[in-house]
């Protein structure tokens, strides 16, 4: 039996708003991606994912929807989404969606009714109402990720909300069966318009506890700098999310999604992003009892280059054995990942073999095939998104990896003709996709090779992996599928490093390949950030 398009596939994010402007207004737009998907579709990806499509405030620039059957006017129409999925499945592409469904905006017509129909209106537990302590203050000790309490007053209601992001952003009661129900229905309402599925965003936060039960602290003597760099992280967030009755939930789910599947549009791909208390919420559920794949933020926190924390990751993983992982190293929330890791193209490349040679479904975030640095040039005053508001100079928030898509080398990087939402960065000039396209020995070019290598070798694409004992600084494993293995070799320093194993003698080295290395025998050298893939005997 063949396995699902999804399982092995490389998925580009693409988020919209710095994607390609089309209309001249300063907003990346669908047109704008439909007008790139000459360039997508050359980098030999299987599936986009669109970042959140729908009407917005933009308090949190789309992950607070208003309206979730609708079009952003920024980005176009409901006919311009449905060109665009038209013409991508015609290039034998697929088009997931990016829902935000534990919690909506506060303009939706759903938290109107909840918040002024009262007590007693038809909507009033479609969302989390709590009242007040005696002296005003919030019900509990729950912490917003954004800072502060996570309720909000509302005089309306002589209650508060819970909202686990901003006070915009009202959870959705999942307990409510009507709730739940319109939820489920929006993933009826795209997969009916033949959208491919969804990026679940925040899936363990879909439950809170009922009893609205204090988070525990973490404990002092084991808080780390992660955990004084947000407020929240200071509480284990076990009662305001990530609950053990999450899993049965994301089964729900996934069978909802996979009931599409007969419909003559093809099998459906439903993953998950979770941000905390990853096991207990179902992040490494099998694709029979939860949903079909899931990220963590275990990678995307990473920031040291060391080979430990790529096999401690799959040492967990290993406990899963049924589970099938997605795999990103950055996206619109996390600093790129050259930046991240302290280099320049060296370090873009070797992280990019790594990535797309790890066992795993690889969420491959625009601009990362060029390598591009994190944009840290940006200013107070060009700041857009909340957590950079918040915290501000400490942090600049996730703008640094929002800023346009750079194209080409003229004005604004040829994301815009007009000034765009957010500056081209200065960091990205002479990185842009014209100024790499023809040049051979380019991060781009390196970039569609490895994915033509992955797509040619079902150990790479479909295959398991076993992790190989290495001293620092070597990060080694095997991919294998039937009788194909695959030695995958890394080295994360900026020194040389050997690598020796037995069943590296006689063994094929493969293209493309990025720093110097040379086999000797049963011993592999490894030049500085090099990455090397060996077809073993």
């Amino acid at each position: 039996m063949a396995a699902p398009w999804w399982k092995g596939a490389v998925v580009y994010h693409v988020y919209v708003r710095s994607f390609f402007d089309s209309d001249g207004d300063g907003h990346g737009d669908l047109n704008g991606v439909l007008a790139k998907l000459d360039y997508i579709e050359s980098l030999g990806v299987d599936a986009i994912w669109l970042s959140p499509v729908h009407p917005s405030p933009n308090r949190d620039w789309g992950y607070d929807i208003s309206d979730y059957e609708g079009v952003h006017p920024d980005y176009g129409t409901m006919a311009d989404l449905e060109a665009l999925v038209t013409t991508a499945h015609a290039r034998g592409l697929k088009v997931m969606l990016d829902e935000v469904l534990a919690h909506t905006s506060d303009e939706h017509a759903w938290f109107a009714q909840s918040r002024d129909g009262g007590a007693e209106g038809e909507k009033a537990d479609w969302y989390v109402w709590a009242d007040p302590a005696q002296d005003g203050t919030a019900p509990n000790n729950w912490l917003s990720v954004f800072g502060g309490p996570a309720w909000a007053s509302q005089p309306a209601r002589r209650q508060h909300y819970h909202h686990k992001f901003l006070r915009q952003q009202p959870k959705l009661n999942w307990r409510q069966p009507h709730a739940q129900e319109a939820a489920l229905k929006v993933l009826d309402f795209w997969l009916a318009k033949g959208i491919d599925g969804f990026r679940l965003d925040v899936a363990g936060t879909f439950l809170h506890d009922d009893a609205l039960t204090d988070n525990p602290a973490v404990p002092p003597a084991e808080r780390t700098r992660h955990h004084w760099s947000h407020a929240s992280e200071m509480q284990r967030h076990l009662h305001d999310s990530n609950l053990a009755e999450n899993i049965p939930l994301l089964d729900v789910i996934r069978r909802r999604v996979d009931a599409h599947n007969n419909d003559g549009e093809g099998e459906r791909f439903v993953f998950g992003e979770f941000t905390e208390e990853e096991e207990r919420c179902g992040a490494y559920c099998t694709p029979q009892e939860g949903l079909h794949s899931a990220y963590t933020f275990v990678l995307l926190h990473a920031r040291k280059l060391a080979a430990q924390v790529f096999r401690e990751h799959y040492e967990t993983l290993g406990r899963f054995p049924d589970h099938w992982p997605c795999i990103s190293f950055c996206n619109h929330d996390i600093p790129r990942t050259a930046s991240r890791f302290g280099g320049g193209e060296d370090v873009a490349r070797l992280m990019l073999a790594l990535l797309l040679s790890l066992k795993g479904t690889t969420l491959l975030y625009q601009g990362e095939e060029l390598g591009l640095p994190e944009a840290r040039s940006l200013t107070r005053e060009e700041i857009r998104d909340p957590v950079g508001d918040l915290y501000w100079p400490i942090s600049k928030g996730r703008d640094g990896s929002r800023t346009p898509m750079p194209w080409t080398e003229s004005a604004n990087l040829g994301f815009s003709t007009a000034k765009p939402w957010l500056p081209a960065a200065p960091e990205h000039v002479g990185l842009s996709a014209a100024s790499q396209d023809g040049d051979p020995n380019s991060t781009l070019a390196f970039s569609r090779a490895l994915i033509a290598l992955r797509k040619a070798t079902p150990a790479l694409t479909v295959g398991e992996i076993e992790m190989i004992t290495t001293p620092e600084p070597v990060l080694a494993f095997i991919r294998y599928e039937g009788a194909e293995r695959i030695a995958c070799a890394f080295n994360m320093s900026a020194a040389p490093a050997i690598f020796g194993d037995e069943r590296l003698a006689g063994g094929e080295l493969l293209t493309p390949s990025t720093g110097e290395a040379s086999l000797d025998g049963a011993a592999l050298h490894l030049g500085p950030h090099a990455a090397r893939f060996l077809r073993l005997a």
